[in-house]
């Protein structure tokens, strides 16, 4: 699935927790040079968004030789019972399928007390429907219908995710049936559809390109002990008290 993380939300976490960040590079360095998009191959059967990323510099791809007497090899059942991501292209989802109006009914007992009857959202609980065209303007709407990339991921959130308060309850019918509904709510599947993974893999999402892979320079790949900085200085530009007043019994009186 598409995994690009705004650089805005990066810098907004590590400043309300006080962080020392580095000094954006100028002239020719801005960081909208930095992140550039990644760049995808131009053919073959790994071009695409799902591409592989390049390996690490001096890693040959193999993993390193086990330590004799620590650990053992996973069983298939114990790999399978983690192994349950499914990607952007599909590659993950299980068998099974399931109809709009199956789906409805497993909404109503599942989802609604939360996100409304319609997908509308109810008190602080997100809203799953609307948003169309919001988000390049000052208030965007981030909904399945808006703004997921990728249907097969929403079955994947709703699936590991949901209901709230038992994530993984439910049988694989029972999630298509969810999911099929939920983008019924959003006029992407018709009242009478029946879904499954091919129908998942081969459904368009409005927001399928409004994305941009990075090659995050942020995250170098070899590890740094020393000389870090490369004679960048560091400076806090933000700490807590900005957003918890000292004093207040709900945070420290002084930067951590």
């Amino acid at each position: 699935m598409t995994r690009a993380a705004p650089l805005l939300g990066a810098l907004l976490l590590a400043a309300a927790a006080g962080l020392a960040m580095a000094q954006p590079p100028s002239g020719a360095d801005r960081w909208d040079a930095l992140y550039r998009p990644f760049p995808l191959p131009e053919s073959g059967a790994a071009a695409g968004p799902f591409a592989p990323w390049p390996a690490p510099p001096g890693i040959a791809g193999a993993l390193p030789p086990p330590i004799p007497g620590i650990g053992r090899p996973a069983s298939p059942e114990e790999i399978a019972g983690w192994d349950i991501d499914v990607r952007g292209d599909g590659e993950g989802l299980p068998p099974g399928r399931g109809t709009v109006r199956d789906g409805e009914e497993l909404y109503v007992q599942h989802c609604a007390a939360c996100h409304g009857d319609f997908g509308e959202g109810l008190e602080r609980w997100p809203a799953l429907i609307g948003g169309r065209g919001s988000l390049n303007t000052d208030q965007p709407r981030r909904t399945v219908g808006s703004y997921w990339p990728h249907a097969p991921v929403v079955f994947d959130y709703i699936r590991r995710a949901m209901p709230y308060q038992a994530p993984m309850s439910l049988s694989n019918d029972e999630y298509y049936a969810i999911t099929a509904y939920v983008l019924h709510l959003n006029e992407l599947l018709p009242e009478e559809a029946e879904l499954d993974a091919e129908g998942l893999r081969a459904l368009r999402m409005p927001n399928r390109d409004g994305f941009v892979l990075e090659e995050r320079p942020d995250t170098p790949d070899e590890a740094c002990m020393q000389g870090c900085r490369q004679g960048r200085p560091v400076t806090v530009t933000m700490d807590s008290r900005r957003f918890v007043e000292p004093g207040s019994g709900s945070g420290f009186s002084e930067p951590q």
